[in-house]
């Protein structure tokens, strides 16, 4: 297990600084450590008070917890004053922490400041040096740029001077900007954007202390630079989706919900193997394509294919008899992943897919079975798009539902030269999708 500290202040309301970064630092699996640079009496609604730490005393923190486990990565948040900035410079210098995430902590959410003025200078001058990677929002970067920085263009130009000041990377975090949450990631020579859809809520106390602690704690278990960003942008996303409305001001995001995702697999994977069951005890060979067949199974908020449980080697058939080979696992089929996640753009909770053999008379059953239909021609895909492998299914679920209008019981095709039509059944989950074929069945 890693070791990761975070330098920075409490926060009484349990939303941000210390109380966030060890949520976070545990539920992403490391061991957390801290030194608290200051204590706040505070809650969702502001700041009432600030007492900082002494320095002796933040030195004798530092000395003690790294004098004797260590830490793989750190953090800092909080540090309030010159004084405090350059006692934490100096201990991350004595023992030789080389993976240190900065995050420039000046205001809180509610406007509160939280660095002192001429404390600006000692940051850029004593900590940025030391960073391995700095991560102020765009106030921040306009502090330490002493420009305003409220725009794309000017997020690279204020990277470009951060990154002069010393650290080995930077992020400047866009998440105040109009549209899509963007954050861009600058090496010095390439600048890398990580976009996010913006989420419509006021419960994002903590999101800079959350995001930071991930970093650090993605750093510090081994992963590239790009690649620990783009794990943190995704983490900090879903723990914004899912912020907390406790209090009576602006709720904490939420670091659980990694672990409320990892409980949803082990869910998404128990009725996923209860439909298998089901599925192979039922005389539904007729139904499996030639090129055989899948059934998937998404995670609430799933992103990729790897979010997508199926199984693995697909499912086929002996004359009427239904048959696969492996138990579900996530990742295990990239087809049926493009159809469900697709229809999840459109309704969230149509979560679960199987494609199904064309025949007349299927779909003839289908429309007894009272199903909503809906057709693509494979003939109207753009070419770019045939040529990429996986692309069709995508495509087609995708032009299907945007025909139709809301996300159908089935999308079907009739093919083209080397694809067989095939129909795929849609639903909430693996047990409505086998009803649907119950109905389809006894159709025929």
């Amino acid at each position: 297990m890693k070791k990761i500290l975070t330098i920075a202040g409490s926060d009484s309301g349990g939303g941000a600084g210390i109380q966030a970064d060890l949520k976070t630092i545990t539920v992403l699996g490391a061991y957390g450590m801290s030194v608290i640079t200051a204590l706040t009496a505070q809650n969702t609604q502001g700041v009432r008070g600030v007492f900082e730490s002494s320095p002796e005393f933040i030195k004798l923190q530092m000395d003690t917890v790294l004098s004797d486990i260590g830490a793989d990565a750190a953090k800092t948040g909080m540090l309030a004053s010159s004084e405090i900035v350059r006692t934490v410079a100096q201990g991350v210098k004595a023992h030789g922490i080389k993976t240190l995430v900065v995050d420039p902590v000046m205001v809180a959410a509610s406007g509160d400041p939280l660095l002192a003025e001429e404390a600006v200078d000692s940051v850029k001058s004593d900590l940025l040096p030391l960073a391995h990677t700095v991560t102020p929002n765009l106030s921040e970067a306009s502090i330490l740029c002493g420009f305003t920085v409220d725009s794309p263009e000017t997020m690279e130009k204020a990277a470009k001077a951060i990154l002069a000041m010393g650290p080995r990377y930077v992020l400047v975090k866009g998440g105040h900007l109009d549209g899509s949450a963007m954050d861009l990631f600058y090496d010095g020579q390439t600048f890398t954007t990580f976009e996010s859809p913006r989420i419509d809520t006021i419960h994002t106390h903590g999101t800079g202390c959350t995001l930071s602690a991930a970093l650090a704690t993605f750093l510090g278990q081994g992963y590239d630079p790009l690649e620990a960003v783009g794990r943190a942008k995704r983490f900090i996303t879903r723990a914004i989706a899912g912020g907390l409305n406790v209090g009576k001001g602006k709720g904490p995001t939420n670091p659980f919900v990694e672990i409320e995702r990892l409980l949803e697999r082990e869910t998404v994977l128990a009725k996923m193997t209860s439909a298998l069951e089901r599925l192979l005890s039922k005389p539904y060979g007729r139904l499996i394509p030639e090129i055989r067949s899948n059934l998937g199974y998404a995670a609430i908020g799933a992103e990729s294919r790897d979010d997508v449980a199926a199984i693995p080697g697909r499912i086929t058939q002996i004359k009427d008899r239904v048959v696969a080979f492996a138990q579900p696992a996530f990742g295990a089929s990239s087809h049926v992943a493009k159809v469900v996640l697709a229809a999840m753009r459109f309704d969230p909770q149509c979560r679960s897919a199987m494609a199904i053999r064309y025949e007349s008379e299927i779909l003839a059953a289908c429309q007894k079975a009272g199903f909503v239909m809906a057709q693509f021609d494979r003939a109207d895909e753009p070419k770019d798009l045939k040529e990429r492998e996986g692309s069709s299914l995508e495509w087609g679920t995708t032009t299907a539902i945007k025909t139709l209008g809301k996300v159908p019981d089935a999308v079907w095709d009739e093919g083209e030269k080397g694809k067989e039509p095939v129909i795929r059944i849609l639903g909430p989950d693996p047990e409505a999708v086998l009803e649907k074929l119950d109905r389809i069945y006894q159709n025929l």
